[in-house]
């Protein structure tokens, strides 16, 4: 038997070794899963999708410490924000518990031709089918719960494949589930291999595909969807952020430190590219250094660490490789720029790297932060909208004309004013647009993808 062993990515350590599904097995999952969408008489009601939910938020909420340090052991974010991805966790269960009474369709009017008399009309909102979730391993129990508790909720039963290096919270995602009373079948992991994962992205027997990960391979797998299966693919970005001169930096800096640094800066909507008038770049950055030189790096599991390690050590080799570059192409290195270990790496402010290094073209998902002067408005929101990739921006202004020009022209799928690129609320809608991804995420918006609308028409000589 093919065993998957989880490392801590921040020592190598070993956490725990599970055993990898083989094809047959992962064909028995699919199988069961249709079988039971297809098979309307075990079909759960409404409530008793309720009760499960709500049960299973109090066993979450009584386990918060243990889920905490399994996210944090498993992905290496930091203590403390695991803790708040578990608590916001918890929340996205209950925003599904909340939205399973919003389903619902509407009146179609009829009568409006001669055609159309002696009938009503009404829409209704089903399950889509089986869906099928491939997650990534940054968030690993939110993003878990984001794409399998609102398939669960409309009543679609889902198979969730986890990143290979955080399997562990969407297992005990889908135990608790089980503990809450939910039955087999509606809710399965799947570990397995990238050939295994790709049969089942091909599967007809899929009716939705949730997505996060890399472009490269979000855009391939869309490309190999059986016809009619429907998706969602959640990808990285860029994140631009442009500083007015007349911006509040007491407040700005704070919030764009941790928008970059967060989780070493392995975000899909990270703190990256900040373009800040030229007549306070000097200003801005000595402040922002200072910022990142105070932040604690290290050991996730230690309560008063800041940033974590990353993911791989690979990819400490790979972020030093693009700092050096962006250096030696004519960046100025404000700080960091080392690493401190194999598997951690200096938060890193970068002043005027050039416009075609890889730190100003590509997503560092790495602590690096690019600061770029600029003369005028509009070539920030230029040099912002230079790229394919677009997923959340910001302005910081105390300007409402020039903060309102910014929104209108970013393109982004969301623009925050005054705030970082990487705010997020689990109600709010989230995902990229042209490189960036394709699809709806949150709690309520997910739940709306993973069903479809039927109509009914109703005729009758007394109507």
């Amino acid at each position: 038997m093919n065993t998957l062993q989880v490392n801590s990515p921040y020592d190598g350590s070993l956490i725990k070794e599970i055993p990898m599904l083989n094809a047959q097995q992962v064909e028995e999952k699919i199988s069961r899963a249709y079988a039971l969408f297809q098979d309307r008489s075990r079909w759960l009601k409404p409530y008793q999708r309720i009760e499960i939910l709500e049960k299973t938020k109090v066993i979450m909420q009584s386990g918060v410490e243990e889920l905490s340090k399994i996210a944090a052991s498993e992905g290496g974010k930091p203590y403390q924000d695991s803790k708040v991805e578990i608590l916001r966790a918890i929340n996205g269960v209950q925003l599904a518990i909340e939205h399973i009474g919003q389903l619902r369709g509407e009146q179609i009017p009829m009568g409006a031709t001669a055609a159309s008399v002696n009938r009503w009309a009404f829409s209704l909102r089903e399950p889509i089918g089986v869906v099928l979730s491939i997650s990534a391993f940054n968030h690993p129990l939110n993003l878990a719960v984001h794409q399998v508790i609102p398939a669960f909720a409309v009543g679609s039963p889902v198979l969730i494949k986890p990143a290979s290096a955080t399997p562990l919270s969407a297992i005990e995602l889908v135990n608790i589930m089980k503990q809450a009373g939910m039955p087999e079948d509606w809710a399965e992991v799947v570990v397995c291999d990238r050939q295994n994962a790709e049969k089942l992205v091909q599967d007809e027997r899929v009716n939705y595909l949730s997505f996060i990960g890399s472009a490269k391979v979000g855009w391939s797998l869309r490309s190999k969807l059986a016809a009619g299966t429907r998706c969602a693919l959640e990808h990285g970005g860029s994140a631009p952020v442009i500083v007015e001169a007349d911006a509040d930096l007491q407040q700005a800096v704070p919030l764009l430190a941790k928008g970059g640094f967060y989780h070493a800066g392995q975000v899909c909507v990270s703190v990256q590219r900040v373009f800040v008038q030229e007549q306070i770049a000097e200003s801005f950055t000595a402040q922002l250094v200072k910022q990142a030189k105070k932040l604690k790096v290290g050991d996730p599991m230690n309560p008063e660490t800041e940033v974590g390690p990353l993911i791989e050590n690979y990819e400490v080799d790979r972020v030093e490789e693009w700092v050096n570059e962006a250096t030696a192409e004519g960046a100025k290195l404000l700080c960091g720029g080392k690493r401190i270990s194999n598997s951690c790496y200096e938060p890193t402010v970068l002043l005027n790297p050039s416009s075609t290094s890889k730190v100003s073209q590509l997503e560092v998902f790495g602590p690096v932060i690019c600061v770029y002067s600029y003369k005028d408005l509009q070539e920030a929101i230029d040099r912002s909208n230079a790229l394919p990739l677009a997923f959340q921006s910001a302005v910081f202004t105390s300007n409402l004309d020039h903060a309102m020009d910014a929104v209108n022209q970013l393109n982004a799928s969301t623009v925050t004013v005054n705030d970082h690129t990487a705010f997020r609320v689990d109600w709010m809608p989230f995902g990229g647009r042209d490189a960036s991804g394709i699809g709806t995420g949150g709690i309520p918006y997910s739940m709306h993808e993973m069903t479809r609308e039927k109509l009914m028409v109703i005729k009758s000589k007394v109507l």
